[in-house]
């Protein structure tokens, strides 16, 4: 056999061996690579109130694309979503609708010290589906309406808003007996769109861009400061940590204003 004809076999028999072992090698750093990402992405739990359900829902993809965390949420009223927290409930970071519960987590050795801050400043709305709300104050004083609803003051501040405006226009005993009461702001907004009551004090965030709103003045009811706190079993996770950064980011305050909220 001729010498160059031997040396072609030798180099096709090494490339045969070692093509397999350089493949297996670059798959095996690319799988390290992989590995690695993915147990650097965590996931952050996050208790929501039911105002700013859509809002949230728009963030998390937005938090994804910029962190790689994922997000995972749980809605319902203030108040509720605090007596989990105090249950052992394993949220990580609490969006509250008031500026009083985050506070009282920190107090209560719930939350972490220093971290609560004002995310978003809400609106109150009147809003019906059947009625010309282009002055919700006349429609008021007017009482033709069987049905209005609001959410839970005791657990809702967006109830506790609406309890307010009406006893600031002086219609407490007037509205008091036509009031449906929904567990939070999620279910009030149904009331009214099912047909249940005829109108309701909702978020402006719920009803943005729809017909038949008024905008409460902000004079009728104390400021709804909504307030973020990270919670103590969230500390330790870099998703919770990075989730309560990127709310106050710029990409994030974008929506929450868009949505009608206000940001300081």
């Amino acid at each position: 056999m001729p010498w160059s004809s031997g040396l072609g076999e030798i180099r096709y028999g090494f490339q045969t061996i070692l093509e397999p072992m350089m493949n297996c090698m670059v798959l095996g750093v690319l799988a390290g690579l992989l590995l690695s990402t993915a147990a650097h992405a965590e996931s952050v739990s996050v208790a929501v109130a039911a105002n700013f359900t859509k809002v949230a829902e728009e963030l998390a993809p937005l938090f994804k694309a910029e962190t790689g965390h994922d997000v995972t949420y749980s809605f319902g009223a203030t108040g509720q979503l605090y007596t989990q927290i105090t249950q052992g409930a394993p949220f990580e970071v609490f969006l509250a609708a008031d500026d009083v519960r985050p506070t009282q987590a920190v107090t209560e050795g719930f939350g972490v010290g220093g971290s609560v801050f004002t995310y978003a400043i809400g609106a109150l709305a009147l809003y019906s589906t059947s009625i010309d709300m282009a002055d919700g104050k006349a429609v008021l004083e007017a009482g033709a309406f069987d049905k209005i609803a609001i959410a839970d003051p005791a657990t809702a501040p967006y109830g506790q808003a609406a309890t307010e405006t009406i006893a600031a226009l002086g219609l407490t005993d007037a509205v008091t007996p036509k009031l449906v009461t929904g567990e939070n702001i999620t279910q009030t907004l149904q009331f009214v769109e099912s047909g249940n009551a005829e109108l309701g004090f909702v978020a402006a965030s719920q009803v943005a861009g729809k017909s038949g709103v008024w905008i409460v003045p902000a004079n009728l009811f104390e400021p709804i400061r909504q307030d973020a706190v990270l919670l103590k079993t969230g500390e330790g996770n870099p998703a919770a940590t990075a989730y309560v950064d990127f709310l106050r980011s710029d990409a994030a305050v974008v929506v929450i204003e868009a949505a009608g909220y206000l940001v300081e």
